[in-house]
């Protein structure tokens, strides 16, 4: 590459930015007494050249190379003394990924006989990329947030056993946008699709000389990169084409992003790229009993062996740089954010006014975007739910855990199990934060799938190869009679109902409802409530559908339409709740199967699995269309007798929802009048209207 001339370039903006006549490169490295930019062939990855970078401005290092063109391939190089002490850790024989590269070649893959010496051939090499070439965005959705209903996924999990997607875009991003898969999210109704982690990563070297993998993707290499693995060429271009086909079909795409860690790991981990350039500042460090900082020991807020230091202003830059650029360039609607406690530690304790938070919040490409947080890390002080600004929703593990619990009978949850169903008030009260912050799921990727949850009772993490001690062992499940598959009509027959219950449940309750994908057609993971490292059929959806399997999917459907046919289903607006202006419910009422109003007494009631709760929408003149709804809940082991509330002579109760029917189309359509009979563990939701 003789026909290359380097000159001195600029320090802003960071990463490799082709314009006309060639490429600017840019790297954050304050403490490096050089830095080499190297560059390799496009097929072979051939070393091609090594370029001096001539400048430093401040605390990054920049060229300008002419005649470089999109496609190149690059690395890094560090020159500087390794002082572990002082949190120095160069080494000549690394090369180092950008931190804002928007593109690598390949996957990484840890090999350690690559890695030890010089890690050239184990390590991609960033794409220098022309972005201006790319697929332009479509409209977004900007779905409200009272019609959201978010659908869980992973990109290879979804589609890679899909009998419609063609082959070469099974596990794609391409193949997350195939009209057959679009047709199903939208035929279900969900509104938004949260993808599993999309960003570049690695698999941990445990993990891989086990001959697993990191399934999930929770171990990022880089924040702007979209994994190779993903693509069948072009990442950048298909993941854009991918949101942009999504939007067109009224879908929102939302990214879990995993800002808390890297796949650097800790003192003995490997050096791919952030701890090469400014190991330092990237990372929490412990500090001794002086508060003298011990650059041996990362701080592992996350549990995989380092913490981020979001509080540094170049790595909070980063952060930041990264989410507007899957905002602005790659289309993206928002981000549910992986221990998101640790992204407000400034930098060691939790705030809710951190300089991450505030940052955010004022930024003017991110103000649209849906910000979801799970409100925790394992670090002292990391469990926070309830305590983000107003201006995030959050994932809400009181809400699954309390639900699981009312469900599988466990007595003492009532009174809880209300609050959960109307908003979890005491975690999100009323003035400060939405009725719609609460972020409600049954079930999640790192827990049992909805069908396992009313399957097993106990984990099966076997495969993991860790003794069956991974997962968490807390899952409030059930296997009603035996464990696991079983050819029993009644122990079927009750699974069945329960998955009813707690879809149903899910839709009926007040805040955004998260379905894990795949659910609705009942996939199961063999009892496996922690398959990040099982890249196979325990984590693929199966797509084939026998009548049972059918029945619950057209459930889910119609329980999803009808959440969405009704301003007070899901969006409850209450008179004394100044958060917004104006009210759709006049009053709320409680009921014991008796028809008499619940007192403080019925709620304190140990025994006490039955219910009823009546929604009042306002009446006049005015009202153009009033809402009245009676939802009833028995999670007891018997049959109740409820008396409902009287109406005018003319209305009567017809039923909308009924989960002790096995089909949607079996639901009697008579109105009732004064009694009716509630069957164990089931719901009945009843609306109000005119006996003709």
């Amino acid at each position: 590459m003789s026909n290359i001339v380097v000159s001195d370039g600029q320090p802003h903006p960071l990463g490799a930015t082709i314009s006309e006549g060639g490429c600017n490169f840019a790297v954050h490295c304050p403490s490096a007494d050089g830095v080499e930019l190297c560059l390799f062939k496009k097929d072979t990855e051939e070393q091609l050249a090594v370029i001096s970078m001539p400048a430093k401005t401040g605390k990054i290092w920049h060229c300008w190379l002419d005649n470089i063109q999109a496609g190149q391939l690059y690395g890094y190089r560090v020159i500087g003394e390794n002082h572990v002490h002082m949190g120095q850790k160069f080494d000549y024989q690394k090369l180092l990924i950008d931190p804002y590269a928007k593109a690598l070649s390949r996957p990484a893959v840890w090999n350690k006989t690559q890695y030890e010496g010089d890690s050239q051939h184990m390590i991609p090499k960033g794409i220098v990329q022309n972005l201006e070439s790319k697929v332009q965005d479509s409209a977004k959705p900007d779905i409200p947030l009272d019609q959201t209903v978010i659908y869980e996924a992973h990109v290879k999990g979804l589609t890679q056993l899909h009998p419609d997607v063609p082959d070469q875009y099974k596990g794609k991003f391409l193949g997350v946008c195939h009209p057959a898969v679009i047709s199903h999210l939208k035929s279900l109704g969900v509104t938004t699709i949260q993808l599993m982690p999309v960003a570049a990563f690695m698999p941990e070297p445990y993990i891989t000389n086990k001959g697993l993998t990191n399934y999930w993707g929770y171990n990022p290499i880089n924040y702007f990169c979209p994994e190779p693995r993903y693509a069948v060429e072009d990442g950048v271009a298909e993941f854009k084409s991918m949101v942009n086909t999504l939007h067109e079909s009224g879908l929102e795409v939302i990214l879990d992003v995993v800002f808390n860690h890297t796949a650097e790991g800790d003192v003995v981990g490997p050096l791919l790229s952030f701890k090469g350039f400014d190991n330092s500042s990237f990372y929490l460090f412990d500090r001794n009993e002086y508060g003298a900082v011990d650059y041996n020991k990362y701080v592992n807020n996350s549990g995989c062996g380092n913490s981020v230091n979001t509080a540094f202003p170049y790595v909070l830059k980063m952060v930041m740089d990264a989410l507007r650029y899957w905002t602005s360039e790659m289309g993206v609607d928002g981000f549910r954010f992986d221990l998101a406690a640790s992204l407000g530690r400034d930098p060691y304790e939790f705030s809710s006014l951190s300089g991450f938070f505030r940052t955010i919040r004022q930024d003017p490409v991110l103000i649209k975007s849906k910000l979801i947080a799970e409100p925790w890390d394992i670090g002292h002080g990391g469990y926070r739910l309830g305590q983000f600004p107003s201006n995030w929703l959050e994932c809400n593990d009181k809400y699954r855990d309390t639900v699981r619990a009312f469900w599988r009978g466990n007595k003492g949850h009532t009174s809880d199990f209300a609050t959960r169903l109307l908003g979890s008030r005491d975690v999100f009260p009323k003035e400060a934060r939405s009725i719609l912050t609460s972020v409600n799921n049954v079930s999640y990727h790192d827990g049992f799938t909805l069908h396992d949850l009313v399957s097993y009772s106990e984990r099966h993490n076997e495969a993991n190869g860790e003794q069956n001690r991974d997962g968490h062992g807390h899952n409030v499940s059930a296997n009603y009679g035996v464990e696991g598959p079983s050819t029993d009509i009644k122990i079927l027959s009750m699974r069945e109902r329960q998955k009813r219950n707690l879809f149903a449940t899910l839709m009926l309750s007040q805040g955004i409802p998260h379905i894990l994908g795949g659910d609705e057609i009942s996939r199961t993971q063999q009892g496996n409530n922690n398959a990040y490292c099982q890249d196979n059929e325990i984590s693929w959806f199966d797509w084939s559908l026998n009548q049972q399997k059918q029945d619950f999917l057209t459930f889910c459907q119609q329980a999803i339409s009808l959440r969405k046919s009704s301003p007070i289903l899901n969006h409850l607006n209450l008179e004394d709740d100044g958060y917004s202006l104006g009210h759709n419910v006049e009053k709320i009422n409680w009921y014991r199967p008796d028809g008499e109003r619940k007192l403080e007494y019925d709620w304190q009631n140990h025994n006490n699995q039955a219910f009823a709760v009546e929604l009042c929408g306002p009446q006049g003149a005015e009202i153009s269309h009033h809402e009245h709804w009676l939802l009833i809940f028995n999670a007891s082991d018997h049959d109740v007798r409820f008396h409902l509330p009287s109406l005018a002579a003319n209305m009567g109760w017809k039923i909308m929802l009924d989960t002790r029917y096995e089909r949607w189309s079996e639901q009697p359509s008579v109105l009732i009048k004064q009694v009716h009979m509630q069957a164990f563990k089931s719901i009945c939701v009843f609306k109000c209207s005119v006996d003709y």
